[in-house]
């Protein structure tokens, strides 16, 4: 079919960036004579210009005229972006299988097409982001990008090969797997690729990987140039979508001020136009909140943001920290149990809280096979972070058994190992927990300048509720604090902490003095709060400290 004056200008449009004008050229064209190609090109500029109204009335319909011209390949497309647009503007979970599942039907017979390699790519996100699925992810990928490569479509194989990489980094194989999505993120920001939807997908994929390796360095240079790349093009839901990766990035590195600006802007971005994605953001902020010891408005952002993965986190560190350790550990292993072994890099996080939570609840045992998992992944993706994560695990198992040089030793890694990372936060929190485990063997003056250096970090920072530890811990180091704290004890409270010290578990303590689990529990809960500890690890270096052992 020749291509009318207005749908080539609308198209050369297009490829400028120029959203506005090129939905007045289709506009033009399709008064003039309505097109399915007219249709499609006004869907995807609608779609740059936010505009869901328009999107799915120009795509809907380019979908009835293709079917009509028994153009099996156009209406399969077309129905592959309708699965996106019910995702990600209304958050229609439904509409979007029933879209893909159309698409997958009419492409049969097609499968060397270039249609068809997006199939396989929205097969692949699928079983990556739903269900966990890397193996599938990396098929789909592989494929995907040698279709690309048989049909010259650049974007097939640069986002087939990104596909792979993030499905690679996830199982674990992150050598390979970076390398594949540095090769694929380099092409789609340099304009080998033409079309921009898919530079922004390659570029989220890309950072979404660092992510999960906490990999920040490499991310970070990422996001500069993906930010610049959407500036350029004017790529509004680009930029929401890499302002919220970026936010994690900023919050990481300490630079909670710009974090939160870059959420603000995002989550306005997303409410305005795509409101089923503001959850990322929710999720980051309620994040950032719970570093600033807010704890309140942490809760509300991610009871908002639902299911989120990060969100569920947030809520299992939130209880932990109000003292509901049981609660918390619960949460973590629910987490755990939706994210199966196939993605490692996914279950990091999730195993490091285990850790602490079983730790403080009084289970050993399930805090020891988080440990022992934690440490595996560190040390097959090898990141500094990851390695940090994995000795402070390890120290706040040694505190527990009482072994406080092995302890010592651990916190002193992950200190140099978050340093390294450029991790103020983390470096503070580890630096309070060698503090505690230096006074507890007597090295008061090590203690006191790790703890000064922490509560300073913290302050820099505006995280409230780690200062507050950081000046409790100071105060515990000349003694009249902490003695005072003790002569508050009721003998039984006093004989409890001396068991808890020993490393027992609720029950077991419960079964030495003939208690319930219930009371031992309660028990444990008031002789923190009026100690000001924060764990039963800090009660194991508090005893140890006043001779009860």
């Amino acid at each position: 079919m020749p291509s009318s004056p207005d749908l080539a200008a609308g198209t050369a449009a297009l490829e400028r960036g120029a959203w506005d004008e090129a939905r007045t050229h289709f506009q033009a064209s399709i008064a003039a004579r309505e097109t399915p190609e007219a249709l499609e090109q006004l869907g995807l500029a609608a779609w740059w210009l936010d505009d869901a109204t328009l999107t799915f009335d120009a795509r809907e319909r380019a979908f009835r005229l293709y079917r009509e011209a028994e153009n099996a390949k156009g209406a399969a497309r077309v129905a592959l972006w309708l699965t996106w647009d019910c995702l990600a503007f209304r958050g229609d979970t439904a509409v979007a299988a029933g879209w893909l599942e159309r698409a997958r039907r009419l492409l049969t017979g097609h499968e060397q097409s270039a249609e068809y390699g997006w199939l396989l790519l929205r097969d692949g996100e699928v079983a990556i982001f739903r269900g966990h699925d890397t193996a599938t992810a990396k098929d789909c990928g592989v494929k995907a990008a040698a279709l690309g490569r048989a049909t010259g479509d650049r974007g097939l194989e640069f986002t087939g090969l990104a596909l792979e990489g993030l499905a690679r980094v996830s199982a674990g194989d992150v050598q390979a797997g970076m390398r594949c999505l540095d090769e694929a993120t380099a092409a789609a920001t340099a304009g080998e690729v033409k079309e921009l939807h898919t530079v922004g997908v390659v570029c989220c994929w890309q950072i979404f990987a660092c992510e999960r390796v906490r990999d920040y360095d490499r991310a970070a240079q990422w996001c500069a140039r993906v930010q610049e790349f959407s500036k350029r093009w004017h790529l509004r839901p680009l930029s929401a979508i890499c302002r919220t990766q970026y936010a994690g990035v900023l919050i990481w590195r300490g630079e909670w001020s710009a974090a939160e600006h870059e959420l603000e802007a995002a989550t306005h971005d997303f409410e305005s136009a795509r409101p089923p994605l503001v959850v990322q953001a929710f999720a980051r902020l309620g994040e950032l909140r719970l570093r600033q010891g807010r704890r309140e408005d942490a809760e509300r952002l991610f009871t908002a943001a639902g299911g989120n993965h990060l969100a569920r986190l947030g809520l299992a560190a939130l209880a932990l920290e109000r003292g509901a350790a049981s609660d918390a550990a619960a949460q973590v292993d629910r987490v755990l149990a939706q994210v199966n072994d196939a993605e490692p890099t996914m279950r990091a996080g999730a195993l490091e809280l285990a850790v602490r939570a079983h730790l403080v609840a009084g289970e050993v045992p399930p805090a020891v096979r988080a440990r022992d998992e934690l440490d595996r992944i560190a040390r097959a993706v090898n990141t500094a972070p990851l390695r940090a994560s994995a000795s402070a695990a390890e120290g706040w198992l040694l505190v527990h058994q009482r072994d406080m040089a092995g302890a010592i030793s651990r916190f002193e890694t992950a200190v140099a190992g978050y340093e390294q990372s450029g991790a103020p936060f983390e470096t503070a929190r580890a630096r309070l927990d060698l503090a505690a485990a230096l006074n507890a063997v007597g090295q008061g003056a090590a203690a006191e300048r790790e703890a000064r250096t922490a509560l300073a970090t913290l302050l820099s920072l505006g995280a409230e509720g780690e200062a507050g530890r950081a000046r409790e811990c100071l105060a515990g180091l000349g003694g009249p604090s902490r003695r005072a704290g003790k002569e508050k004890l009721t003998p039984r409270q006093v004989e409890i902490l001396r068991f808890v010290a020993q490393g027992m578990s609720n029950p077991e303590i419960a079964a030495r003095l003939k208690l319930s689990d219930h009371t031992v529990k309660r028990h444990v809960a008031n002789l923190l709060t009026k100690l000001g500890l924060s764990s039963r690890a800090a009660a194991a270096a508090y005893a140890a400290q006043q001779g009860l052992l």
